[in-house]
């Protein structure tokens, strides 16, 4: 017996064992093995090793996604950790080629996958609060949240698992330098059936924009003075 001749449901069983880049090159062998790739429950579980990933052709988007993962454990991800106004040119150029990357894939989700049900971003140091209310705002049978190192997502992600997360089981915020101690007290208050997990983020050290580096000085500088 051919590879073709046999049905869909063991074709896409064979194909669950591959990865995107194998079963993409396996779908250009013939418009059978086409039709298998292109079926949407093969597109169940998405996982991503780095946002230059999701440029490639070798996936399928839709309404099949349950469960999306982005990580990316690159020496990469402490240049996007920095302060853009601390970056070098460099720098600023490194970040250029990736920056929009993850958040135009997840606006592509939010119209296309209403029923995710779990998703982790780590690493992905480009992300807004925006990005992830979109998600918690589109995908409302989303049940598990995941961000790690993810150093722009601060307290109004927090908000939003409040009002938008009513599926919610389970939030994960480890790493996230701008969440406070303040915002994970209101999940807990608000929301005490959710699982929060808040590793090592409300006791790191916050972003602060020079400006207000200045107005700290002057301020203790003032202390002093009257003291």
């Amino acid at each position: 017996m051919h590879l073709i001749d046999l049905n869909q449901e063991c074709l896409l069983h064979l194909f669950s064992f591959l990865d995107k880049d194998s079963r993409k090159s396996l779908s250009l062998t013939c418009t059978r093995l086409r039709v298998v790739f292109l079926d949407p429950h093969l597109w169940s579980l998405l996982h991503f090793l780095s946002p230059c990933e999701l440029r490639k052709d070798n996936f399928v988007l839709g309404s099949s996604l349950r469960h999306l993962c982005i990580s990316w454990h690159s020496s990469r991800v402490k240049v996007c950790n920095i302060e853009d106004w601390m970056k070098t040119t460099f720098q600023r150029d490194l970040c250029s080629k990736h920056e929009k990357l993850v958040s135009h894939f997840l606006e592509r989700v939010c119209h296309m996958c209403p029923n995710l049900l779990s998703l982790t971003l780590s690493g992905c140091g480009h992300i807004t609060d925006h990005d992830v209310i979109r998600v918690l705002q589109s995908c409302r049978r989303l049940q598990s949240l995941s961000l790690e190192n993810c150093c722009r997502v601060t307290d109004a992600v927090l908000q939003s698992v409040v009002s938008h997360g009513s599926g919610l089981l389970e939030v994960r915020v480890d790493f996230c330098r701008n969440v406070t101690q303040s915002g994970l007290q209101g999940v807990r208050q608000k929301r005490p059936s959710v699982r929060l997990s808040a590793d090592r983020s409300a006791g790191m050290i916050p972003d602060c924009q020079p400006e207000e580096r200045l107005n700290i000085r002057k301020t203790l500088q003032k202390i002093l003075v009257f003291s």
